[in-house]
């Protein structure tokens, strides 16, 4: 089948109106220059039918379309519906099928709450939330690929943010998966699995064995999803002896767990968290008494356990919820221990104690790059009067607070001189943000991480939109897009064109590199060297890239 230069540049919107593929917003492929293209080249794009896009599961058939040449599947079933007798139990393979599965839209969102999601405007905006139906029967992901042959192609399984509570596999645009396995030959899947308190409520305290994996159970989601990669991935075209997990945020975080987890041995082959990292699971003596508040806030005695099974979705997390408000209040708590529902260290699914401690580990020869953002958490996009601060009101900010954080309190001045050190040119708005956004979990993983023999590399990314009058920053997320070739079609976060297309023509290739020989190294960017604890090497991400020998270390020692 032909395919041709000017569909790869076309726009979503004009490209694929009418088959539910459109955005809001005329958002475009960021393959190939638009002047390249001639009216000659204007040919069909989407291509759907009784005989087209069809691979073999081990559950079945199922039959996707082919956009732009690349085919994709959306909403194959991995696991069972995870609802009544399933809740809070590891998952269930998915029914076996005998008809041809359509999977040519969107699975279901995990349950998580829903209310409000679009009540700020501007969020809305920049972040462009593709949010559809929300169900338990949520166990589905999302394929691409560039055939349905026997080739091997690397293999990126992408997990999403949202930390351990909201999100879905395709909430930005940015996390589509086309134009990545266009340029790079490699298959891209992004999973649903559950979250918050329907997939993280440790009841083994009060259930005894039957719920003894009920803390865990939206992290073995991801391994589930993985088993299906591994044995299904090489009908679309993959090598399942060549896996990727990638996420960001929460994601991040997800990776770090998947990556310690006994189960996923040999299911994946290098780890990428952005902007999000672990090196710990939530202590069970914490979870379980969490699991002791949830009985008690739905009026159940552990005898009638099982009818949190039997309660909606929503109404169960709403109790959870006031559970943990509870806990919190008459417990306390600090990091992990307040985050309410999350992963477990149960000494069975997750390790108890850091991650990768031991030399031969669970992922020991799993070569793992992070990355995180200058600023993560701005807070100036809409708000131009805190612009202009003084160093002596940010300072003042600083000690009462820190991003989402408590402040720096009494060492606030010298956090402050030590980051201006660093980067002499910013306003105090953005050396408050500098600070708040600190890489202090991310340099802790990577160096837990040299336990293991397996190389480590770490980026950190500089490069800020040109958009709200300069003020949004290298803010959360924002890196997602120019990871997966996708800056022209996340235009509320890079606002589009060369300068962020040259970007991420390098981080892409760095990702494509690492995915397929565990070594980001490649011919767009400076050598990047592997990082260590005594040097903190790290991989400066803008408009010019270099590499640096851990620029913040003296700033960040002092938090």
């Amino acid at each position: 089948m032909k395919t041709n230069r000017r569909n790869f540049f076309q726009t979503m919107g004009a490209g694929a109106a009418g088959f539910g593929l459109a955005t809001t917003l005329p958002l475009t492929s960021c393959a190939v220059p638009a002047e390249s293209a001639t009216a000659e080249d204007d040919e069909q794009i989407l291509f759907i039918g009784d005989d087209i896009a069809i691979a073999d599961t081990a559950y079945g058939k199922v039959k996707g379309f082919i956009l732009r040449g690349i085919t994709q599947f959306r909403g194959i079933p991995y696991g069972a519906d995870t609802s009544g007798k399933n809740r809070f139990m590891p998952p269930q393979k998915p029914e076996p099928w005998n008809d041809i599965k359509p999977t040519v839209w969107w699975g279901n969102t995990a349950p998580q709450l829903m209310d409000g999601r679009y009540a700020n405007a501007y969020s809305s905006f920049v972040d462009h939330w593709n949010y559809d139906d929300v169900s338990e029967d949520c166990l589905k992901l999302n394929v691409w690929t560039p055939a349905l042959d026997g080739n091997k192609r690397p293999v990126l399984v992408w997990l999403h943010g949202g930390g351990y509570t909201n999100g879905n596999g395709i909430e930005q645009d940015g996390y589509m998966g086309e134009n990545l396995s266009r340029k790079g030959d490699v298959v891209f899947v992004s999973i649903n699995h559950r979250l918050g308190p329907i997939g993280f409520s440790d009841l083994s305290g009060v259930g005894g064995e039957k719920y003894k994996d009920s803390g865990n159970v939206g992290a073995l989601d991801m391994v589930a999803a993985l088993e299906w990669v591994n044995e299904n991935i090489a009908n679309f075209g993959g090598d399942p002896g060549n896996v990727t997990i990638m996420g960001q945020s929460g994601g991040g975080a997800k990776v770090c767990t998947v990556a310690a987890m006994p189960a996923a041995k040999g299911l994946i082959h290098k780890a990428v968290p952005l902007s999000g990292s672990t090196t710990q699971g939530m202590d069970q003596a914490y979870a379980q008494k969490l699991g002791e508040y949830v009985l008690k806030e739905a009026g159940l005695k552990p005898s009638e356990i099982d009818k949190l099974q039997e309660i909606p979705w929503k109404e169960y997390i709403l109790i959870a919820n006031k559970a943990s408000q509870k806990m919190r209040e008459e417990q306390g708590g600090s990091g992990l221990m307040r985050m309410g529902f999350a992963p477990v260290a149960d000494g069975v699914n997750i390790p108890k104690g850091t991650f990768y401690s031991e030399a031969g580990g669970v992922s020991s020869d799993v070569p793992m790059l992070l990355c995180t953002t200058f600023h993560e958490w701005g807070m100036a996009r809409t708000n131009p009067e805190i612009e202009e601060i003084t160093a002596d009101e940010a300072k003042e900010m600083m000690k009462a607070s820190a991003g989402f954080r408590g402040g720096f309190g009494d060492k606030a001045s010298a956090i402050y001189d030590a980051y201006v050190k660093v980067f002499p040119d910013a306003k105090p708005i953005e050396i408050m943000t500098l600070a708040s956004s600190n890489r202090q979990s991310v340099v802790a993983s990577a160096t837990a991480k040299l336990n293991q023999p397996a190389p480590v590399y770490v980026a950190w990314f500089g490069w800020e939109p040109p958009m709200f009058n300069g003020r949004m920053r290298a803010f959360h997320c924002s890196d997602i897009c120019f990871w997966f070739y996708n800056t022209d079609l996340m235009l509320t976060h890079t606002g589009g064109g060369a300068r962020p297309r040259k970007l991420s023509e390098k981080m892409s290739d760095a990702l494509l590199s690492f995915m397929k020989t565990g070594n980001p190294n490649c011919e767009t960017l400076p050598e990047w060297p592997q990082f260590s604890a005594e040097n903190g090497e790290v991989m400066i991400l803008n408009d010019v890239c270099e590499a640096k020998n851990d620029p913040d270390k003296e700033a960040r020692e002092l938090l």
